[in-house]
C-alpha cells in the first residue's frame, strides 16, 4: 500500500540557481541545492521531518538554531542527524518514518 503524496512544507522562493545535490528521502530520489541544510532539503520534497518517537505525531523541527532537539532525522543506515545544522551531502539516504525505505 502507498501512502498518498503531500505537499512539501517548504516552497523555495528565492536563491534557485545554485548547483544541485541529489539524495534519497524515503527511498526516492530528491534533489536539494549547495548550501541547504537537511532540514530545509528534506521540508521543500515532504511535510514532515520525522515522526516523533512517543507519539507518532509529524515533526519539522521547532528552534531551528540546534537547541531543542526536535529535529533529529535518521539515515538509512540508522546513523541520527540533526537536520537543522547538518548540510545536505549528495548521496544521503534519509528516512522521515512517514513509510518507503
Amino acid at each position: 500500500m502507498s501512502l498518498p503524496k503531500l505537499q512539501p512544507l517548504l516552497h523555495r522562493v528565492a536563491e534557485t540557481g545554485r548547483a544541485a545535490v541529489l539524495f534519497t528521502l524515503d527511498g526516492q530520489p530528491a534533489s536539494a541545492l549547495v548550501g541547504d541544510t537537511v532540514l530545509t532539503a528534506v521540508l521543500t520534497q515532504a511535510a514532515q521531518l520525522r515522526r516523533n518517537e512517543f507519539s507518532g505525531a509529524p515533526r519539522a523541527g521547532f528552534c531551528m538554531m540546534g537547541a531543542c532537539q526536535d529535529c533529529w532525522i535518521a539515515t538509512e543506515q540508522g546513523e541520527r542527524l540533526r537536520a537543522c545544522s547538518t548540510f545536505i551531502a549528495p548521496g544521503m539516504a534519509l528516512v522521515t518514518g512517514r513509510g518507503g525505505a
